[in-house]
């Protein structure tokens, strides 16, 4: 073997160290995830929500049930940050912590009502699917008197464990018009967080 070929399977060898080194530095649960398993995650989660929702409690101990669903299944943090944006980069770490507490129980009461019309129906998870770098999985709303509607789980598990980002009821994206809601708030408060974190909590 020349010279020249040692040099290369060198480089070579070393590269392969590299690029092992790489991947076992990613966090923990990275490409793990699979169809099943973030199937298995919604079906969990929408027998808890179907539990609520045929309990017969009041809105507001339902809704925080469902806050502990959410704060169980839901990537919290990045929703925080995705529905408030760029303000998110200037925030201080104490303000994100504030406006990720607030923003799961102001979450939780919103679609707690939502769900609470549910009383008499139920969520039928479906099937999942790759998209992208993370998994839809689909479910159907069943309501008394009602015809049926989509909704959508997205599920990564890029936080470190498998849990769901966004849903998607009748195609309207939580996340999307979260932002929107959010953003309209800062405006309105001259882009005081303090006051939308004070005005989050009030709702909850």
């Amino acid at each position: 073997m020349s010279l020249n070929s040692n040099k290369i399977s060198r480089r070579g060898f070393v590269a392969m160290l590299t690029a092992g080194a790489a991947v076992m530095a990613l966090p923990k649960g990275a490409f793990a995830i699979t169809t099943a398993r973030a199937k298995a995650l919604i079906d969990q989660a929408a027998a808890e929500i179907n539990a609520i929702i045929s309990s017969g409690k009041s809105q507001a101990a339902m809704n925080r049930d469902f806050e502990r669903v959410l704060a169980k299944y839901g990537d919290v943090p990045t929703m925080a940050r995705s529905a408030l944006g760029p303000t998110a980069r200037s925030a201080s770490a104490a303000q994100m912590r504030s406006f990720t507490q607030a923003f799961q129980g102001y979450l939780a009461a919103k679609y707690g009502k939502r769900f609470g019309e549910f009383q008499g129906g139920q969520i039928d998870v479906r099937d999942a699917r790759p998209l992208k770098s993370f998994y839809e999985v689909r479910a159907t709303a069943r309501l008394r008197g009602q015809s049926p509607f989509a909704v959508s789980f997205m599920v990564s598990d890029r936080s470190g464990k498998d849990l769901f980002f966004d849903m998607v009821i009748e195609g309207i994206s939580l996340l999307k018009s979260e932002r929107t809601e959010i953003g309209g708030m800062l405006d309105k408060r001259g882009g005081n967080l303090d006051a939308v974190i004070r005005d989050l909590q009030a709702v909850s």
